[in-house]
């Protein structure tokens, strides 16, 4: 067998927002929590909600939603967070992502995996890493260290800092 023929799998996290299904490398998943409240910060984008102590660290807490240009929605009993890293100028940040829910951790191998698709240039797919389609329905994966810029993940860190200095 060559190196061509080897199909790689990698595992991913499968959350919704709204109708859609969203994935992420399982490997930047730290933890699913339950939703709970978040502190809000002043003067902070309308994304990110606001702050959590995660065992005495302060994790900030980004809506998905709003962050992806989709309307809010009213929590439910299966809204989480899910607790990311995301890596961005060589330096690794933990940041809670708000999700209506989570599915399951699902195995997708390389070549089921499609380019994102190129839809005028209103739609931003700097963010896609592909998308699958599985079971008739389409998972969006998520490149999430493009999602947030680094202007965003450095008022990110700089509020989780502030509010564990207070």
């Amino acid at each position: 067998m060559s190196v061509t023929e080897i199909n790689a799998t990698e595992q991913y996290v499968t959350f919704k927002l709204g109708d859609a299904c969203f994935a992420v490398e399982v490997s930047r998943a730290r933890e699913i929590l339950d939703f709970r409240e978040v502190t809000r910060v002043p003067q902070t984008p309308n994304f990110m909600l606001g702050v959590i102590n995660l065992r005495g660290n302060v994790v900030p807490v980004i809506d998905m939603r709003l962050k992806l240009g989709m309307p809010a929605t009213e929590r439910t009993i299966d809204t989480c967070i899910i607790v990311m890293e995301i890596r961005i100028d060589g330096e690794v940040l933990i940041v809670g992502a708000l999700a209506d829910s989570v599915q399951e951790v699902s195995e997708f191998q390389s070549d089921m995996i499609e380019p994102p698709p190129r839809i005028g240039s209103r739609l931003n797919t700097q963010y896609l890493k592909g998308m699958c389609n599985v079971d008739d329905q389409f998972v969006i994966i998520l490149d999430i260290d493009r999602i947030f810029s680094a202007e965003e993940l450095s008022l990110v860190q700089t509020v989780g800092e502030a509010a564990l200095a207070s």
